[in-house]
């Protein structure tokens, strides 16, 4: 299975940097996230995680460093949230970590948002 990279880029629109290794199962989403076609974007990350958990099945650390992302954005984490729950479900070994601004109350609660709504356990690591 290959990683799945993408670099980041700033422009008319934000793109986030995407590392998602398919030998140590380290996923990590970093910079900001405001995409001209979101679901696009994020369909091509969930297609990955879903092929990662059907033919690898080994663990998954999820690693967000997300410093600013919109609304469309917000539900396509929270789609990719859900597929790891779903993994940890059936018995897949899940980690997240959500770094974050400690000044940034809203994506604090964004984050507090996502536990409730996904029951999954997020480390949040303020900095």
């Amino acid at each position: 299975m290959e990683n799945l990279i993408i670099e980041g880029s700033h422009g008319t629109f934000f793109t986030p940097s995407v590392n998602f290794n398919a030998e140590t199962g380290v996923c990590e989403l970093a910079g900001e996230s405001f995409l001209e076609d979101t679901i696009e974007f994020y369909d091509r990350l969930n297609d990955w995680l879903n092929n990662f958990i059907e033919e690898v099945k080994k663990p998954i650390k999820l690693i967000i460093r997300l410093s600013y992302f919109n609304t469309s954005t917000s539900r396509a984490l929270l789609d990719l949230l859900t597929i790891i729950k779903e993994y940890e479900e059936v018995g897949g070994e899940v980690f997240v970590e959500w770094h974050y601004d400690e000044s940034d109350t809203d994506m604090e609660e964004d984050i507090e948002d996502y536990i409730i709504d996904t029951d999954l356990q997020i480390e949040m690591i303020s900095f």
